[in-house]
């Protein structure tokens, strides 16, 4: 079995600037999806739960070699937990369109991982092509 990688994406961001910028409501609105922001109020850890959704977003743009291009903005990516805790990528119907479209990507399986420390949070994501 091959993989057939389409991407690969890393981010990794400074927690105080994140720490600053969510003082402002018009950025969290503008970068994160309602499930995200309903999600972060069950959370204490707000600046890590933040930083790493940011960089996900940042991680799987860099993965498909275009970053936010295409009428792809920061809402359209998702970030998700499953019950085990596993972090995953959702993605709005808008997206998955661009992708068919532009990308000639008619189905991905994205591989997503999250890490934080004190200072800083990363995101790596691998963008597989389905045939």
């Amino acid at each position: 079995m091959t993989l057939n990688i389409f991407g690969v994406g890393t981010d990794i961001v400074k927690n105080s600037r994140v720490k600053k910028l969510i003082k402002n409501k018009k950025f969290i609105n503008r970068i994160f999806t309602s499930g995200e922001i309903k999600d972060s109020k069950k959370i204490n850890q707000k600046v890590l739960f933040f930083s790493k959704r940011f960089a996900a977003k940042e991680a799987f743009v860099k993965s498909l070699g275009t970053g936010f291009a295409h009428n792809i903005n920061f809402k359209d990516i998702n970030v998700k937990k499953k019950r085990s805790g596993k972090p995953y990528l959702a993605l709005s119907n808008k997206l998955k369109n661009i992708l068919k479209r532009k990308l000639k990507l008619k189905k991905v399986k994205i591989f997503l991982s999250l890490s934080d420390e004190r200072e800083y949070s990363v995101a790596y994501v691998i963008t597989q092509k389905i045939k």
